[in-house]
């Protein structure tokens, strides 16, 4: 039996709230031997994130933790900050589940990537520079010479993940703590990641902890599996038996869950609400250090839609593909060349106070939502926060009456309002956003990958919510998505593209049975794939 090299003793996690005391870990144990993958599942809110943030010493300032971390025999729950700087970064790494709040905004993603190196390893800047061009490569960043000079902001979502994946592996720790680091990829660049770690675990011989919600994935690459629930490990054992051989209920339940069901295509004849005509994004980047002139880049390319009332339709494709550049050009919240009409009236000609008055109608739903969130306000605030500028005639009383409602349809305790995001998993601050944009009732919502961070058990409950929504208030969806089994269950049309370009579209079943283009062909091979697994 391998070394073990990392081992949780009655480990209790505690938060005091404006609610009360909030027992997010209760008495786990686990043990973490060295070159094995471990993985940590259960639903939003199980306290399985919160475990890892114990173990790195990284909990909010509200946060108490009782029993043992240990690491090679060293308790790191009564090391002080600066000691425990001794393993963070170089015995033990985190990637985080979102990459866009843990990376600094004011520095390019290449310096974020060198400044480990140099203080855990002392390279000098020259060494340093090449190391992090051999991570941007590791990791599938396409161009690195210019890459590693772009900032977080002007990468996908997908692309930043890779860049903590980077930061996490640049000192060859000896435990990597990865929670949800898939989370933002498309199913082809999920693959490559997991053939990444796999291969780096064998060369390094680390283990790693993989945080993550995705069953999929759990069966592809760990060895062993600890099942969480409310603060509790309710079973563990070898991932082979636990799959195929449940002993708990909850085990039984999330093996079972999975996205059904397919959407009806809309009413022939149903007007069109918003029509997209040869739209064209363009940002123009600079040139780095390191030798790479300035140029163009052309994110959306010549794409045209037309969206129908109650129609969905999903726009998928890999990272960086141009998917969200679209969404947000629709809404106008990104200059754009091309027509833009809402109920055939052409948005250019609106002025910036017209536009505010439609903001209500046409609503977003971001990818990554705590970085949306203010970390300033309670969930109450925030979800309310739309009221005050589209329904200012609306007491106190009336608005916090609305944010219960909202709650409840995104099935949150309304109890919660009065906490604070950081307070929250990252399934749980999904559905918030999701509350924040349905409570002002929208005629057209753009849904940027809205249940990347949740469950399966939760996307069967968000999708059937996004559809009850749209059956009752008549609402049309353009649904953003990697997860190509939620597009499937989701979207009565999809579009696929691929560097700024459509290359293929069509009913949803037309394109997931018989797709015409390789590229489509290869998204639905992957996802298939990785799906074959469990089955």
């Amino acid at each position: 039996m391998s070394e073990t090299i990392l081992k949780i003793s009655d480990l209790h996690v505690r938060f005091n709230t404006l609610d009360g005391e909030v027992h997010a870990v209760r008495g786990v144990n686990m043990e973490i031997r060295k070159g094995e993958t471990v993985a940590v599942v259960g639903e939003s809110g199980s306290g399985k994130s919160q475990i890892m943030m114990a173990t790195m010493g990284l909990l909010a300032e509200n946060g108490t933790i009782e029993g043992k971390v240990e690491y090679q025999g060293t308790n790191l729950v009564t090391l002080s900050k600066r000691e425990l700087n001794d393993y963070r970064g170089s015995k033990m790494t985190m990637i985080f589940q979102e990459p866009m709040t843990s990376l600094d905004p004011l520095y390019s993603v290449g310096r974020q990537i060198a400044e480990p190196l140099m203080v855990h390893q002392g390279l000098k800047p020259r060494e340093a520079k090449k190391r992090v061009l051999e991570l941007l490569e590791l990791v599938g960043i396409p161009d690195v010479k210019r890459r590693v000079k772009s900032y977080p902001h002007e990468m996908s979502g997908g692309q930043r993940q890779r860049i903590m994946i980077a930061m996490a592996l640049a000192n060859n720790p000896d435990v990597l703590i990865a929670d949800e680091p898939t989370t933002a990829l498309d199913v082809t660049i999920q693959a490559q990641i997991l053939e990444l770690l796999a291969d780096l675990q064998k060369r390094l011989g680390m283990a790693i902890i993989f945080i993550t919600h995705d069953l999929n994935i759990v069966h592809h690459i760990s060895d062993r599996v600890y099942v969480m629930r409310e603060g509790l490990v309710v079973e563990e054992g070898a991932t082979k038996e636990i799959f195929s051989n449940p002993q708990h209920e909850y085990t039984k339940m999330l093996l079972a869950a999975e996205p059904e069901g397919e959407k009806s295509p809309v009413v022939e004849g149903a007007p069109v609400v918003l029509e997209g005509r040869n739209l064209e994004v363009v940002f123009n980047i600079k040139g780095s250090l390191f030798g790479a002139k300035d140029v163009k880049l052309r994110a959306v390319d010549e794409v045209s839609l037309k969206l129908h009332s109650k129609q969905t339709i999903g726009v998928v494709g890999e990272s960086g593909s141009g998917k969200s550049t679209l969404g947000r050009a629709i809404l106008r919240l990104l200059k754009s060349d091309g027509d833009i009409r809402l109920d055939g009236a052409d948005m250019r000609e609106k002025s910036a106070e017209e536009l505010r008055k439609l903001r209500r109608e046409l609503q977003l739903v971001f990818q990554d939502p705590f970085g949306s969130l203010s970390p300033r306000m309670t969930v109450g605030q925030i979800i309310t926060e739309g009221l005050l500028v589209h329904e200012p005639g609306l007491t106190s009383r009336q608005r916090d009456s609305r944010a219960i409602q909202a709650l409840q349809e995104v099935q949150l305790d309304p109890v919660m309002r009065n906490r604070y995001p950081h307070e929250f998993s990252g399934g749980q601050r999904q559905r918030i956003a999701i509350a924040r944009a349905m409570i002002l009732k929208p005629r057209i919502v753009v849904l940027d990958e809205p249940t990347s961070a949740l469950d399966r058990s939760v996307q069967k409950q968000i999708i059937q919510l996004l559809r009850d929504l749209q059956e009752s208030h008549n609402l049309s969806y353009i649904f953003i998505s990697h997860d190509l089994s939620v597009v499937r269950a989701m979207a009565d049309y999809v579009m696929v593209m691929k560097s700024g370009k459509v290359v293929e579209e069509g009913p949803t079943t037309a394109i997931f049975d018989n797709p015409k283009e390789e590229y489509t062909k290869a998204l639905m091979a992957a996802a298939y794939d990785l799906a074959s697994n469990v089955a």
